[in-house]
């Protein structure tokens, strides 16, 4: 006897196939970030990141224009630091004229209406690519947190809408939110890298900020006591909901392609949009394999994103954002 049901009726041609989709993509999931420089005029390609630029101030204003004319609606902002700024503290991190400070106000006033998020980190600006205030070989927590909170009301005043540390150092989101609330930020959101992992898919981001840890003796030569044992992943929860609690608007998960189950893990559990950053190391894959004719860059790219969304991504951060809103409008 033949079924009664036969799912394939379903998938008959484009226009059901559309009709009964789960998972759309629109301009409105994505984050995009950029990455900024000192300089003017200036347009560098990212040796590991094809296609992909650092631009100076006065370039990331066509960016930002041409982002919001077709539909992308939020930026992360990251700086590449000069040498010469960098120390063990981030001191240059608090300069009120900073380079970030000035990329935030770049993009307010040449689109008010973009909601700009920043890194809230010291690797960019520590001579040892750290997050942290390094002593004795260790990754200090207490003190970087505080350097944090300050970096974070930094980017505040200068109009961030949203300050989103990645460093993961413990009790920073109640330090941050606290020091925002104290100063009269209550409007500034903390968008929170709640789960993000010690990962080897990092590495052109590194490149695109000079920000990997130095090779030096009494210096660690990773991240493994602060960012996430890849391992785990109850963790992963724990730390999240910690961070909620703790006063995270928006938490996120990184990386994301490797990491769809710990997404949908804390999708279930918290009530919080979670954010996905899919990170510059799986951008690099599909450029360097999609050179090499061994797949489809866009349906691959598309297949990746959607990926994200379906297992409970909210928003994703992700270097396609414009090629994927090209495609799709």
């Amino acid at each position: 006897m033949y079924p009664l049901r036969r799912n394939r009726r379903l998938r008959a041609n484009e226009a059901i196939r559309s009709l009964v989709r789960e998972t759309i993509i629109t301009p409105n999931d994505f984050l995009v970030p950029l990455f900024v420089v000192e300089g003017s005029g200036v347009k560098e390609e990212i040796a590991s990141m094809p296609n992909y630029f650092r631009y100076s101030l006065d370039l990331l204003e066509k960016e930002v224009k041409e982002l919001w004319s077709i539909g992308l609606k939020s930026v992360l902002l990251f700086v590449k630091v000069p040498d010469n700024l960098k120390d063990n503290k981030g001191t240059e991190a608090l300069n009120p004229n900073g380079l970030m400070q000035r990329a935030i106000k770049t993009v307010k006033n040449v689109c008010p209406e973009m909601l700009v998020m920043t890194d809230v980190a010291l690797d960019p600006y520590s001579a040892y690519g750290h997050d942290g205030i390094i002593e004795n070989g260790i990754i200090l927590n207490d003190p970087t947190s505080q350097v944090l909170s300050e970096m974070a009301l930094s980017h505040a005043q200068a109009g961030a809408d949203f300050v989103a540390p990645s460093d993961m150092m413990d009790g920073r989101i109640i330090q941050m939110r606290e020091l925002l609330e104290d100063e009269g930020f209550t409007n500034t959101g903390i968008m929170s890298y709640s789960a993000k992992y010690a990962s080897a898919f990092y590495g052109p981001f590194r490149d695109a900020l000079d920000s990997a840890p130095v090779d030096m003796v009494d210096i660690p030569k990773d991240k493994k006591t602060y960012q996430m044992d890849y391992s785990n992943r109850i963790e992963a929860i724990r730390e999240t909901e910690m961070d909620i609690d703790e006063g995270a608007d928006i938490v996120m998960v990184k990386p994301g392609l490797c990491y769809l189950d710990i997404v949908r893990d804390i999708k279930n559990a918290v009530d919080v949009p979670v954010a996905v950053y899919q990170v510059s190391g799986e951008y690099a894959m599909i450029k360097a394999a999609a050179e090499k004719g061994w797949l489809d860059h866009d349906a691959v790219m598309m297949e990746q994103v959607t990926a994200i969304k379906r297992a409970g991504g909210d928003i994703i951060a992700s270097y396609f954002a414009k090629d994927v809103v090209k495609l799709i409008s």
